[in-house]
């Protein structure tokens, strides 16, 4: 029998996929994974929807002293509440601000676990350079999409603002990296996305790494034109996009 609303055994979520939540889909799939967690971890989850970061941190603390493993922590508490978050700003229930609270309790609780991943060996789903294009010096979109891929499992090497075409070939070059996002906030520093697109070509490294791109003036039509791989509207969707280009499901395995 599949499980249903009533079953998840937190007021808290329950209340909030009810009232947020309205494709039928996504809310099957929810109630499936809340009703399966265990109440100390939809604690978790329940924090991180709602930003707090001082309970993210104590209760993740908590899980770890109790006995729960840091993938179990990770994926049924910190990512299960970005999942609910994720819904909220795609449908204009939250907006920027909101979203930046939650990402920071997911990366107070992440802080506890990162530290157990890399040390059990845990491989990441691949690794990322991030950077806001040469000239653009705004950096709230970017970090908030660093925030919640590493809480999703990527390796991510931040370069920050202003970054140059030939910093990015550096980079993706020094840390053999799969994946390369770029973004921009400023309709005057969208076109160096496109030459630095233009710049892996001419160093002959284009066909060895996928390039997404974002921020608020860029559209699909200017990623398809500059020849990107893929484009995010914002944050949450720049996770799926990641894992569709790196090919993975979203889970890293422990090797």
């Amino acid at each position: 029998m599949m499980p249903e609303l009533a079953d998840i055994p937190n007021d808290f979520i329950r209340g909030e996929l009810d009232e947020f939540v309205e494709r039928e889909d996504e809310r099957t799939e929810l109630i499936s994974l809340y009703a399966a967690a265990e109440p100390h971890l939809l604690e978790i989850a329940a924090a991180i929807i709602a930003g707090e970061n001082g309970p993210a941190d104590e209760l993740t603390k908590g899980a770890l002293e109790r006995g729960s493993g840091a993938l179990q922590i990770m994926d049924d508490g910190l990512i299960a509440g970005m999942a609910l978050v994720g819904i909220k700003f795609r449908e204009n229930f939250i907006f920027v601000p909101e979203v930046l609270a939650c990402a920071r309790a997911m990366k107070a609780g992440m802080a506890h676990i990162e530290p157990i991943l890399s040390a059990s060996g845990v491989e990441p789903l691949a690794r990322v350079i991030m950077g806001t294009v040469k000239g653009d010096l705004h950096d709230i979109g970017k970090n908030l999409c660093i925030m919640l891929m590493r809480g999703a499992g990527f390796e991510v090497v931040d370069l920050g603002v202003d970054t140059s075409a030939d910093e990015f070939i550096d980079a993706v070059e020094e840390h053999e990296a799969s994946l390369l996002g770029m973004s921009a906030l400023l309709t005057t520093t969208m076109p160096n996305m496109g030459r630095t697109i233009e710049a892996f070509i001419d160093a002959d490294l284009r066909d060895d790494v996928k390039i997404m791109v974002g921020g608020a003036p860029v559209t699909p039509d200017f990623a398809d034109e500059m020849g990107a791989d893929a484009y995010g509207d914002n944050a949450v969707e720049c996770v799926e996009v990641a894992k569709r280009l790196v090919g993975v499901a979203g889970e890293p395995e422990i090797v």
